[in-house]
């Protein structure tokens, strides 16, 4: 249900690990351009379905937020309020990975209030009280889980997955059982061989939150996930934060 990374190698894995699909949703990149590479790597056998794990607030204060079923591009750092009715309307469903997580989740205040489709309650890069809290968050607000590799790493690719009563077409027919609560499964692998991934998940964080990410990404309008970029045409300015 969400994987940062795509290629031949990951591709390979999620077949020998009988992945059906995957939800691809790297960070900073526009959405044609992950909609095209997630089509480019679709198959009879992998459906590739194109994702926007959008960062709303600053960069201090952000909340990730997952998307699918998007037809037209959100940018990031926007205000959580914008990126909610942007998904709206477009009737994408709405997810929260990694809830409570650091500093960088919806808490289940911001679940209750926009009535997110679903909540993470399994993610490698968790620790076990993290696991813990987000069955608590799903239970409590009454939101149906779901669970991912949230592979930025190749050995995590199939390390956690979830499974639905019936087949997903494509990524509408995905967004739509989500919206509509279907009944799943969420399942994960056990084991010295799936701690040591997730351990190696987990120690990719220092990696991925460093300030040289700001550089790249905040302080320049061309690039491609500012709200600030050519492609928006100026709809976010009214809800940009940068």
């Amino acid at each position: 249900m969400h994987v940062k990374i795509l290629d031949d190698r990951v591709v390979e894995r999620a077949k020998d690990r009988g992945l059906d699909a995957l939800v691809y949703a790297p960070h900073f990149v526009r959405l044609p351009n992950i909609a095209a590479k997630a089509e480019a790597f679709s198959d009879e056998e992998l459906q590739v379905f194109p994702a926007r794990e959008v960062f709303t607030g600053n960069w201090q204060r952000r909340k990730h937020v997952l998307a699918l079923g998007l037809t037209d591009p959100v940018p990031d750092f926007i205000t959580l309020e914008g990126a909610m009715a942007e998904f709206e309307r477009q009737d994408a469903a709405v997810l929260a990975p990694h809830p409570e997580f650091l500093t960088v989740s919806l808490d289940e205040r911001d679940i209750e209030r926009f009535d997110v489709d679903a909540v993470e309650v399994y993610n490698p890069k968790h620790l076990p009280r993290d696991n813990e809290r987000a069955v608590r968050i799903a239970r409590e607000t009454g939101t149906p889980g779901f669970t991912s590799s949230y592979a930025h790493l190749l050995g995590t690719v199939g390390e956690a997955w979830t499974e639905f009563n019936e087949d997903v077409e494509d990524v509408a027919h995905l967004a739509e059982l989500l919206r509509s609560r279907a009944p799943r499964q969420v399942y994960h692998r056990e084991g010295v061989g799936h701690e040591l991934r997730c351990a190696a998940e987990f120690a990719h964080l220092g990696l991925e939150n460093t300030w040289g990410k700001i550089d790249r990404v905040l302080l320049s309008a061309t690039e491609p996930t500012h709200p600030g970029h050519i492609a928006y045409d100026g709809r976010f300015d009214d809800v940009r934060v940068y």
